[in-house]
């Protein structure tokens, strides 16, 4: 089960009706794991529909690992935090995106949604080395990837979902493996579908990436 709506960095109290029905729903159909996004979604009770950034701080750290505590005793189970993609950044912010992450999986106890795209469109617009983030992660945090297209606007990229994977998350998706190791993948498109072949070729493409790596992994 994957959402858009705890917003989980959010100053607004939780929202306890929404959790009510997640939980009831996740108790229905007993998924493996439930995760959202380590974002804000709004504030004074108006949604931005959007999934907002936040500062990487202590203070946000703090304020993260609370709500996430509050989140996984309410429905009897860890959760799992994506990393968004993002086009600003804060003066305010102390660590880098990767340590941030890091700093509330471990104290929060909660596990991590990996998402390779959204590494690689941030590193673009953010001027970051993709390779740091993926070696500042706990490799045991780590839950699940999702892949994904994006748009590419000449000095700054745009998490779509809307076009194939590129080469270069291709590529990111492989030292992905290489450091983490056999992790559930997940490709996402949500717009622009394309033909059925061309949305099995991808997974067919994941899966040759992955094939080999794994391999050599269980043989060593």
């Amino acid at each position: 089960m994957h959402g858009v709506s705890l917003s989980i960095g959010g100053t607004d109290a939780l929202n306890r009706d929404y959790l009510k029905q997640l939980k009831a729903l996740a108790d229905k159909i007993e998924p493996k794991w439930i995760s959202d996004h380590l974002c804000w979604t709004g504030v004074g009770g108006l949604n931005l529909h959007d999934l907002m950034p936040l500062p990487y701080t202590e203070e946000a750290v703090k304020h993260v690992v609370s709500r996430v505590k509050q989140v996984q005793d309410f429905l009897g189970r860890k959760i799992l935090l994506e990393n968004v993609s993002s086009y600003v950044t804060y003066k305010q912010s102390q660590l880098t995106e990767w340590e941030f992450l890091a700093h509330i999986a471990e104290q929060a106890d909660c596990l991590i949604l990996l998402d390779i795209n959204n590494i690689y469109v941030s590193s673009f617009n953010h001027g970051f080395e993709p390779q740091e983030y993926l070696n500042g992660i706990p490799i045991e945090r780590v839950q699940q990837f999702h892949l994904a297209g994006h748009q590419n606007c000449g000095n700054y990229i745009v998490d779509t979902h809307d076009h194939p994977i590129i080469d270069p998350v291709w590529a990111l998706y492989e030292k992905a493996l290489k450091r983490f190791g056999s992790v559930s993948t997940l490709i996402e498109r949500d717009d622009n579908i394309p033909p059925l072949k061309e949305l099995l070729a991808e997974l067919d493409h994941a899966r040759t990436i992955a094939e080999p790596i794994l391999a050599k992994a269980k043989a060593a």
